[in-house]
């Protein structure tokens, strides 16, 4: 048990504390000022902490899990993680605006930035605010859903707007009905030239979808026996139309000569790449992602983060 302090000594205690923690007053100082040595100065200052008089708290006052955020991203190796409280749709606004947070510290004046169609890229440009002067790239042809109104050429525009360094777009599904006609598409003088820039792109934001029901915009619009033919190709998940495995090795699936957008290797290429996602049944693909190398950074929620640990 710490020494009980008297109440001369508490109150000598209180303002040392005071004066160092929250004024910043220099320990040699506050020596000069009471008349005392520097060693009763650093002795009062223990037995303030130890008698519970000072109680020191690490408050983020972004609304970051900073604890969760320090472990994931040691745990899996990272460059970045945020991770944000709560769990599900709930908290999808404040894994938004994180991302967007994330961005806007990362980016510089030197990089190219590449957006893919994705939901949660498509909130997070929502919530951006501000970007230097730079080209914004689209990365994938368009996935429009009856739940979104938001295509990959109006994301790309969004975020050129706000950085007005300009912007590459095309128009063209992500998905088309075969891969001559896909072709024929990427052949095309606006497509293959927005393309040619993904090249150039330095600093990307994906989301990750898991290769099942509901958590993959590609997934929900196939039929039964193309949906197979992808699981049997090992797929299990995708970034912006590139399939990958269990072990983030990039797989090609019946699907792959049928998408307009980047390729495995371009996102390889990429020197930084933030996945957005979250969601219990996303973890195994965020996982695999990770050590494909397919993404550097992540930005999900509390629970997801706690899924992720667990399995490591």
């Amino acid at each position: 048990m710490p020494e009980a302090l008297g109440p001369s000594e508490a109150v000598l205690a209180a303002a040392v504390a005071r004066r160092h923690l929250i004024d910043g007053e220099s320990k040699v100082d506050l020596a000069t000022s009471l008349g005392i040595s520097r060693f009763k100065v650093a002795r009062l200052l223990e037995s303030a902490r130890e008698s519970g008089m000072v109680k020191i708290e690490i408050v983020s006052p972004l609304g970051i899990d900073t604890d969760r955020s320090a472990e994931l991203r040691e745990v899996l190796g990272l460059h970045h993680c945020v991770v944000v409280p709560g769990s599900g749709a709930e908290a999808d606004p404040g894994v938004s605006a994180a991302a967007a947070a994330l961005l806007t510290e990362l980016v510089t004046d030197r990089d190219v930035l590449g957006l893919p169609w994705s939901r949660s890229v498509s909130r997070m440009v929502d919530a951006l605010e501000r970007l230097p002067e730079i080209p914004v790239v689209q990365l994938s042809g368009a996935m429009v859903t009856p739940e979104e109104d938001s295509s990959s050429v109006d994301v790309v525009r969004r975020a050129a707007r706000i950085a007005g360094g300009g912007r590459h777009v095309f128009y063209s599904p992500l998905l088309l009905d075969d891969a001559a006609s896909a072709e024929v598409m990427r052949r095309q003088p606006p497509v293959r030239e927005a393309l040619d820039h993904v090249a150039d792109v330095t600093l990307a934001v994906i989301g990750l979808g898991a290769w099942a029901p509901d958590v993959s915009t590609i997934h929900d619009v196939l039929s039964p026996a193309e949906r197979r033919g992808v699981t049997r190709a090992g797929a299990v998940g995708e970034a912006a139309g590139v399939f990958f495995d269990a072990e983030g090795v990039v797989v090609d699936t019946p699907l792959t000569a049928r998408i307009v957008g980047l390729t495995g290797t371009q996102l390889h290429g990429i020197r930084q790449v933030i996945a957005i996602a979250h969601g219990a049944e996303k973890v195994a693909a965020i996982g695999a992602a990770v050590r494909g190398g397919l993404i550097h950074s992540l930005v999900t929620t509390a629970e997801t983060a706690d899924l992720l640990l667990a399995r490591h």
